[in-house]
């Protein structure tokens, strides 16, 4: 029986995605729930499951096409055999080349690295180079293997034909396929060389692009900047780490500090947790937390809801979680969704001090930056301190100067005495 492939349902706020990968051509075997394609959207990839057993009979689309819910994507042949495999193959136009030498299936006893639970952004940059799952060390949880993970050993190969493709050109196998969008090496341009390359952007980079230039021409952004002591912070978290560690199962990070001391602020000033809605201030008086992680595909804000009714494990375990995702792909478009004030950690590249932009609809965003020992004047003597520099970004329309600022001062305070949170004073 011939079964048709198509779209799964969009959310309402998507209106199409973009095919980027086929994992199955013309003629291959196809096990049930078995990811076929990738679908690329503004916020996260979906896979494209198959319904049942069979042998792929034809590809309807090309890679790079823009799809709608519903429309067909390929036909399959239900209980076909494998070895039926040799009819006369129809391959879409502009359809990845079919890998030479696949990525062992789901049967490898690799634990944690099998086909099957690769994500997609994994599955394709293992399949379109090439590689062995299984030989590629893994540092994600449950030890999967993570977008980086692939990215780092590709960093540390030698371009080289794949398996059983003898004679083929070392640039054509060292290279992904653009739809990757993985940052692989490039070979080194020729002495005088001066070369250009055009790749189109991502979905998710040319949303991300759009809602920036959007926020910035539809809010009034103004930057408010104050500077925190961890110290307290610090030897809080020092102290009972190990405990924590044992006690939870999550390590004690300094986001759960943040997202406590900012629901504190957050409770002090209700402005800074509205929103714009036309002429209405819409006061939102729950707080979903959106905590920026930035991945290969850009930048991220899953959300953590309901976060002041949270404990500190229960946060450090969700962002920990989320982080896993995003580096993945694996994110769920509900991961993505709302959010009533965002913080975002520059520190850990190594940024000093930066104006972060608001995550629209919202009115307000927390920049951390990089903890630095300074010299500080503690008690009337110079004494070196683990410093900070905070900045919030915040819609002049609905939040005043005077409202940010004590807003800042009060997320300083709960920082540099954590024991009022736990208190609630």
């Amino acid at each position: 029986m011939t079964t048709e492939i198509r779209v799964p349902q969009l959310p309402e706020s998507i209106a199409d995605a973009t095919l980027v990968a086929w994992h199955k051509q013309p003629g291959d075997a196809i096990a049930r729930d078995e990811n076929l394609a990738d679908l690329e959207t503004d916020k996260v990839v979906l896979e494209v499951p198959a319904p049942a057993n069979g042998v792929v009979r034809e590809l309807r689309v090309p890679s790079g096409t823009v799809v709608t819910s519903g429309q067909v994507l390929a036909l399959i042949e239900e209980g076909a055999a494998a070895a039926a495999a040799p009819r006369p193959a129809k391959p879409a136009p502009a359809a990845k080349p079919a890998p030479a030498a696949k990525a062992p299936p789901a049967a490898d006893s690799d634990g944690g690295k099998d086909a099957g639970k690769l994500s997609p952004s994994v599955r394709r940059l293992v399949e379109e180079n090439h590689l062995d799952p299984s030989a590629i060390p893994a540092s994600g949880r449950d030890g999967r293997l993570t977008k980086s993970d692939v990215v780092g050993f590709l960093g540390k190969q030698p371009a080289q034909a794949p398996p059983g493709s003898a004679g083929a050109a070392p640039s054509a196998a060292a290279a992904p396929a653009p739809a990757a969008r993985a940052p692989a090496p490039r070979p080194p341009a020729a002495a005088g060389a001066r070369a250009e390359q055009r790749v189109p952007m991502t979905r998710l980079r040319a949303r991300i692009a759009q809602r920036l230039v959007e926020a910035q021409s539809t809010q009034a952004l103004l930057t408010t900047f104050n500077e925190v002591d961890l110290g307290a912070t610090q030897e809080l978290r020092a102290r009972y780490k190990e405990r924590f560690e044992k006690e939870h199962g999550v390590k004690l990070g300094f986001m759960s500090f943040f997202v406590k001391a900012s629901i504190e602020a957050l409770k002090k000033f209700p402005v800074v947790n509205a929103s714009v809605d036309g002429g209405d201030i819409i006061y939102h008086e729950y707080y979903d937390i959106g905590v920026a992680v930035s991945t290969d595909r850009g930048l991220v804000v899953p959300i953590v809801r309901d976060a002041d009714a949270k404990s500190f494990a229960v946060i450090e375990q969700q962002v920990a979680d989320y982080a896993r995702k995003a580096r993945e792909g694996s994110l769920a478009l509900e991961d993505l969704t709302g959010g009533t004030f965002t913080i975002t950690n520059g520190g850990v590249f190594g940024s000093l001090m930066s104006t972060p932009i608001v995550n629209a609809p919202q009115s307000a965003i927390l920049g951390m930056h990089k903890i630095q020992e300074r010299p500080m004047v503690v008690g009337g003597q110079i004494a070196a301190r683990p410093m900070m520099y905070l900045a919030v970004t915040y819609d002049h329309r609905i939040i005043d100067g005077r409202e940010a600022v004590q807003f800042l001062v009060a997320i300083k305070e709960a920082l540099e005495d954590p024991g009022r949170m736990l208190l609630g004073i």
